[in-house]
């Protein structure tokens, strides 16, 4: 071991050369988030653009080899000499860590970029970064490799465009993969649409034979955001409860809907970054809303059908909000900006919001009376939902100790190590406890169909015989109560199958999962088997194949007269044997097994209320929409 320890040994990192050795420090991961960060670090500066108004259009293209292109039509980044710097703005931007024009509010009065680091990490981390400025009737030009400038800024020719095109190729050096998804892109993107109002912002998918495209543009804000999250709902009143109003330099903007569902729906932002996490504007607008209405309900006729005050659970039933706050110095807890932690915003925003809705509900009786019908059976159901709990404890249900009968658990007690079959049927439950490798996989056979949980009440779901062996078996409870720490299998895989009936089977065991135990999908816990379609037997060979490609490509490898194959068309997992299922469905070696995402939120909470909800119309309209799409269809 070398003792002496100097001067020598202290490195000094150079330019970007600090965001290239630790990049976690400034995206917060080198996986799949970070790697889509980068993309919003480029929108962002045109987003400011937006909300500085000298923006209204931003474009962004994937290309093939994971380019990606950001276009704008805002100022252009400036291209002139730094006073004190003596390089062009533009180079100084794109190689200089904190520096940009956040830190001037002369430049950005609100901004989400607050940290300065955004397009020159994003140049950093990337294999080659060009950037295009369009100011003053010339193209400005410089092009970069990993963070460090190929030549001078120089004009390349005249052009009657305004604006700043930003494009790059994410270092595969840097990041686990490159390959972005134009799902998480347009998500975050349709978010920012609906944040700035009247702003287009176009995203388009060049990787694909068919170009994919989403356009979106929203004159009404996050009234629109609202409007667009419950289109596929019963919502309780006519009008979108909406306020927007500045306090202190912080505007704070609220838009909600209550429906006649049973969950809650919050979006929270600051200066247009998705706070998923919460934070004190988040608390703020809870306890604000609880406190109104408990205000309103002791001076209803209504008050008399409840002996106790509402709780937050029982005046967000069936709501649906977005609060916006825009401000000059948010303070965010994590790297990746996720929760708010700014002290002051709590009381801000709670007494903002008590005294804007004070006032709109005084003038709008009728609408204030449906919420409050909607919170006092809310409120009487969170007591018989408290009985059926209680029912449910008492029966060991809930309770890591009480596992079900049917399941066949494994040894291993580390969750990590764990996994676990959610199987269709007692035919194929046993087939694949004889199947399965006993040290690590457990099996949970289902029967029949179980309870669709977009139409019913929490009570309804605890007390549910299918459901309970379920919540049983992975340990975490649900809904409210729901808490990932106590997974006990860290794989959860739904086994059905591969039919109609399986089919309605994973749909309805999604639904409950993404409705009550979101967080096992949000973290990636849930995956869908994949059992083969086909076994083709020829000789003393047998082979399978999982979908009907596959099935023309392994008959032409085999190259045997057709006469001596033979080939089986499964109809369910219970004509497997236990050795058929291991080698296909289950052996982590071999098996194909599909993870679950949760990549555009507002995507599946649309699918799923379409789908799954009481309203028949949109589903209808789905399936008609759809219907000549269908490839998998068992007839």
């Amino acid at each position: 071991m070398q003792n002496n320890y100097s001067a020598q040994h202290i490195q000094v990192l150079k330019g970007l050369d600090a965001v290239r050795k630790r990049p976690g420090m400034y995206i917060g991961t080198t996986g799949e988030e970070g790697l889509h960060h980068l993309v919003y670090e480029v929108v962002d500066n045109s987003i400011d653009e937006s909300l500085a108004g000298f923006c209204s259009i931003i474009e962004i293209n994937i290309e093939k080899g994971n380019v990606v292109s950001v276009l704008d039509d805002g100022r252009g980044i400036p291209i002139d000499l730094h006073p004190t710097e003596k390089i062009s703005a533009l180079e100084l931007v794109m190689t200089k860590l904190h520096a940009g024009g956040k830190f001037d509010k002369n430049s950005y009065q609100v901004s989400g970029g607050l940290h300065g680091v955004g397009v020159s990490v994003v140049n950093a981390l990337s294999s080659w970064c060009e950037v295009y400025v369009y100011l003053n009737g010339q193209v400005h030009f410089q092009r970069y490799r990993r963070g460090i400038p190929e030549d001078t800024v120089k004009a390349i020719g005249p052009t009657e465009k305004r604006g700043t095109l930003v494009k790059f190729q994410p270092d595969e050096t840097i990041f686990d993969r490159t390959d972005f998804s134009f799902d998480i892109l347009s998500n975050r993107l349709r978010e920012l649409a609906f944040l700035n109002k009247g702003i287009r912002i176009i995203i388009k998918d060049q990787r694909l034979p068919t170009e994919k495209l989403h356009d979106f543009q929203f004159e009404g804000g996050i009234k629109s955001f609202i409007q667009y999250l419950n289109k596929n709902k019963q919502v309780l009143t006519k009008e979108t409860v909406y306020f927007s109003t500045t306090k202190d330099e912080v505007v704070v903007d609220l838009a909600f809907e209550y429906n006649d569902g049973y969950t809650e729906t919050i979006f929270t932002f600051v200066n247009n970054i998705n706070t998923r996490d919460g934070g004190t504007h988040l608390v703020g607008f809870k306890s604000a809303l609880t406190r109104t209405l408990n205000d309103f309900l002791k001076k209803s006729k209504l008050s008399k059908k409840l002996d106790e005050t509402l709780t937050g659970d029982d005046v967000r039933e069936g709501l649906t909000a977005v609060i916006s706050i825009k401000m000059p110095n948010p303070q965010f807890e994590g790297q990746t900006k996720s929760k708010l932690g700014n002290s002051e915003i709590k009381g801000l925003v709670e007494s903002t919001v008590n005294e804007q809705l004070t006032v709109y509900f005084e003038e709008n009786p009728k609408i204030i009376d449906s919420i409050l019908e909607k919170t006092v059976v809310a409120a009487k159901a969170r007591e018989a939902a408290r009985k059926a709990r209680d029912i449910v404890r008492r029966k060991s249900f809930l309770e890591s100790t009480g596992l079900p009968g049917k399941l066949a658990d494994c040894a291993e007690k580390d969750p990590a190590k764990c996994e676990v079959y959610i199987v269709e049927g007692d035919s194929a439950g046993g087939s694949a406890k004889q199947g399965r490798d006993r040290k690590f996989q457990a099996i949970l056979p289902l029967w029949g169909k179980m309870l669709n949980v977009e139409k019913t009440r929490e009570e309804k779901v605890l007390v549910n015989d299918k459901l309970q062996p379920i919540i049983a078996t992975l340990g975490t409870n649900i809904g409210k109560n729901f808490s990932l720490d106590k997974l006990r299998y860290h794989k959860v895989i739904i086994m059905a199958d591969a039919d109609v009936d399986g089919s309605h089977i994973r749909t309805l065991l999604l639904t409950f999962f993404f409705r009550y135990m979101k967080g096992l999908i949000e973290k990636g816990h849930v995956y869908i088997a994949m059992p083969p379609l086909y076994k083709i037997s020829y000789g003393k060979k047998i082979i399978y194949a999982y979908d009907d490609k596959e099935k023309e490509l392994k008959l032409k490898e085999i190259g045997v007269p057709e006469e001596k194959i033979s080939m089986q068309r499964y109809k369910g997992l219970g004509e497997m044997n236990p050795e058929q299922l291991w080698e296909t469905t289950m052996d982590p070696v071999r098996r194909n097994i599909m993870q679950v995402k949760l990549e555009d939120i507002v995507e599946a909470e649309d699918i799923f209320s379409t789908l799954m909800g009481e309203q028949v119309e949109p589903r209808r309209k789905f399936i008609e929409d759809n219907a000549l799409q269908v490839t998998n269809l068992d007839i």
